[in-house]
């Protein structure tokens, strides 16, 4: 059985190569927090405690156009619980775990240390595979947190004339690129385009992102089906 530190830095290696667009997102989210006017305290803190680059990304959007905080904590809850399916996957492995450690590893499992890791637990069965997680998890935590400490120290430097809100749909749009590719997947993404948009005006409290989220998966639902009972 290899030693709980070969196991950890194995996770190290393995999230490596995932961490070099995590750097960019980073960057601008701490650039956008204070361009948009958060404190460098609440952007730091933002980042510590949500821990989530897309949920932090929708915040900043619905802070700066207005939204309720009812509806901000609607749709950051609504994009983050994809990690509860993460925690449901990954708990056959770590049954034997004391409660400490798995609120240890609850926190670190994001996008990219679920998608490593869940993996290597897969295929090893030592009692000390989760360190791989840890490994993984705590390496993009360290990656998150010092590049939006950067941002921050960027978007304090920038002037205000500059503007710079309008990366935040940009951001956006580059994280939806490699889903142009796929037909239903294109038309999930027009139609909820269209019901934002559309509903941005009509739609109270700025819920809009929820209902055209919720819009997009019945859609997406309804076409995966269809596709099913083709084939």
């Amino acid at each position: 059985m290899k030693s709980n530190f070969k196991v950890f830095l194995k996770g190290i290696i393995d999230v490596s190569p995932l961490m070099i667009p995590v750097v960019p997102f980073g960057l601008i989210f701490g650039v956008l927090a204070i361009d948009i006017g958060f404190s460098p305290l609440e952007t730091m803190g933002m980042s510590l405690i949500v821990f989530g680059g897309a949920s932090q990304i929708v915040l900043l959007q619905l802070f700066s156009g207005g939204a309720s905080s009812l509806v901000i904590i609607s749709s950051v809850g609504a994009v983050n619980s994809r990690h509860l399916l993460y925690g449901a996957v990954v708990s056959e492995h770590l049954s034997d775990l004391k409660l400490i450690w798995k609120i240890i590893i609850s926190y670190f499992l994001i996008d990219q240390a679920y998608a490593i890791s869940n993996e290597y637990l897969k295929k090893n069965k030592d009692q000390n595979r989760y360190f791989h997680l840890v490994g993984a998890g705590a390496t993009c935590w360290v990656i998150w947190q010092s590049t939006t400490l950067l941002g921050i120290i960027l978007g304090a430097a920038i002037p205000e004339k500059l503007g710079l809100s309008f990366a935040v749909p940009l951001t956006f749009l580059a994280l939806l690129v490699n889903d142009f590719r796929k037909f239903i997947n294109l038309i999930v993404i027009i139609i909820s385009g269209v019901v934002a948009t559309l509903g941005y005006n009509y739609i109270p409290f700025k819920a809009y992102v929820i209902v055209a989220g919720l819009t997009g998966l019945l859609i997406a639902m309804i076409l995966t089906k269809m596709v099913k009972t083709n084939e």
